[in-house]
């Protein structure tokens, strides 16, 4: 038997988040798929708080039942992520599928996610009597496991205004569209006066969680694109060693070369870049 209740308002949400144990959900997109019979379900798509897009002087804040199609349409949404949502699925399921619901499925596959690790996005949680922010890549702390507790909510995503100038995205699936990653990676740029002043890499689909490496990306950074062959070789093989893919449908070995033709072409992309 299946149970739902649909509140209005979020804190009528966190209220009943707080008295019973239910399942968040937004579109339902990835329940539906587990064709469960029997829970009680939390629908958070009527509330209001919840499906506002703002910005501040420092974010552009995502409420968590924002659908991908709204967060796609939106002007102030950085370009990468608008072109992760684009390969999601088809156009029904963007239109009915969540950001919040895309982050709470716990997936390391999730393609919204990896573009969020990159970005050093944060997460607004809340329960009935406390708030907390912290940045998403410690919420995820193993497949399925995230530092959720039973009686809080995702509510919003924070994603910095200031964000690098250049992008690369690579999906890489058993087919050219609808397919669910295999492997996919984000990498961001900013070279100024011939220095790369920003850099930030993600991997999908190859660990139990996004791989997001910001100790080795600071490498380049401060790199001089002119002398940039010496760091990038050692960039590379810090990022080898880092790297630890799981098998799977494909072979961890086979991920390991993907990822790494993958990093020799974002180093050749910011080669070329004019700045």
């Amino acid at each position: 038997m299946v149970n739902e209740y649909a509140p209005e308002t979020l804190r009528e949400a966190l209220e009943i988040r707080q008295r019973e144990r239910v399942t968040p959900h937004g579109g339902g997109t990835d329940l539906m798929v587990e064709h469960s019979r029997t829970g009680t379900y939390l629908f958070l798509h009527r509330i209001p708080e919840l499906k506002e897009i703002q910005t501040d002087d420092t974010h552009l804040r995502i409420g968590a039942a924002c659908t991908f199609t709204q967060v796609e349409e939106h002007p102030q949404t950085p370009k990468i992520l608008k072109e992760a949502i684009s390969r999601i699925a088809a156009p029904a399921i963007r239109n009915l599928g969540t950001m919040g619901g895309n982050i709470g499925n716990g997936s390391a596959k999730a393609d919204s996610v990896l573009i969020l690790f990159a970005l050093n996005a944060e997460l607004r949680i809340q329960s009935a009597d406390r708030e907390r922010v912290i940045p998403i890549r410690d919420f995820y702390k193993g497949r399925k496991e995230l530092d959720l507790a039973e009686d809080e909510l995702i509510v919003e995503i924070l994603i910095p205004r200031k964000i690098p100038t250049q992008y690369t995205y690579h999906k890489i699936g058993a087919r050219a569209a609808l397919a669910i990653s295999r492997l996919s990676f984000a990498g961001l740029w900013t070279v100024e006066g011939g220095v790369i002043t920003a850099c930030a890499t993600a991997f999908g689909a190859i660990e139990q969680i996004v791989v997001r490496k910001p100790e080795i990306d600071q490498i380049l950074i401060g790199t001089q694109l002119v002398d940039i062959s010496q760091t990038a070789e050692r960039y590379l093989e810090v990022y080898q060693e880092a790297l630890n893919p799981i098998d799977g449908r494909i072979s961890a070995a086979y991920r390991k070369t993907v990822c790494m033709n993958l990093l020799r072409d974002f180093i050749e992309r910011i080669k070329n870049t004019e700045g």
